[in-house]
């Protein structure tokens, strides 16, 4: 049997290169800090999760250094894939003492803008859940379908569609299990979770936790940073 007070872990997947973003996105600097510190110091002002696990690429050299106040655990574990890397950061909770039921965090380092605030809404909104659920947000755009060379096939109906975010929050072994019976295809943990079946539930989100993908997302990201220091 579950319950509420089952530990939560966060989980933060950091073994990809960042190659749209110009290679080594997450170690770059962003208001005076790495990106993945950012994120990393999101979760660290969350006091209801109990530890976070770095999962890093298996040559990373750079971590401790790039990130020198971080008190969690890391394991250059990282596989070729994000699904791949998060399911070795599931087995390295359970050997650092996580059980099954325990609830995981699973949190993008890119997605380095999410605030303390968001994520305890995402926990109150799935503590109780059967499933677990992800931050999202309601797409608000036109949606457009394109054929290969770029023109418009369809226009799609926006009702009902929402971006996913991170984190997304499940418990360690469903997640462990949608992972191995999902394969590495999947992008990110809820679809795996729905390919057994389950429906996560979707939490609202922030339009600040974009994940910062090409270039020009550092600096939409300087802006954002810019705006909370100066927001008393």
């Amino acid at each position: 049997m579950t319950t509420s007070a089952d530990p939560l872990y966060a989980l933060v997947p950091a073994a990809g290169s960042g190659e749209r973003a110009g290679g080594g996105k997450l170690y770059r600097r962003l208001g005076g800090h790495a990106v993945i510190a950012h994120a990393l110091m999101a979760l660290a002002d969350v006091p209801r999760i109990k530890n976070t696990l770095v999962v890093l690429g298996r040559d990373d050299l750079e971590f401790a250094a790039q990130a020198p106040q971080f008190t969690g655990w890391f394991e250059p574990c990282g596989g070729t894939t994000r699904a791949a890397s998060v399911r070795a950061g599931l087995a390295e909770l359970l050997r650092r003492g996580a059980h099954t039921h325990d609830w995981v965090l699973v949190h993008d380092a890119a997605r380095c803008l999410v605030l303390p605030a968001a994520i305890d809404r995402l926990i109150d909104s799935c503590i109780g859940d059967e499933v677990g659920g992800l931050l999202a947000l309601p797409l608000a755009d036109t949606l457009k379908d394109a054929d290969a060379q770029g023109r418009v096939r369809a226009t799609i109906a926006r009702e009902g569609k929402w971006l996913a975010q991170t984190p997304q929050m499940f418990r360690l072994g469903l997640l462990a299990a949608a992972l191995d019976h999902a394969g590495d295809a999947v992008t990110d943990e809820a679809s795996a979770v729905e390919a057994l079946g389950c429906a996560p539930k979707l939490v609202p989100g922030d339009a600040d936790n974009f994940k910062l993908t090409w270039p020009e997302d550092f600096v939409r990201a300087e802006r954002v940073l810019a705006a909370r220091r100066n927001t008393p």
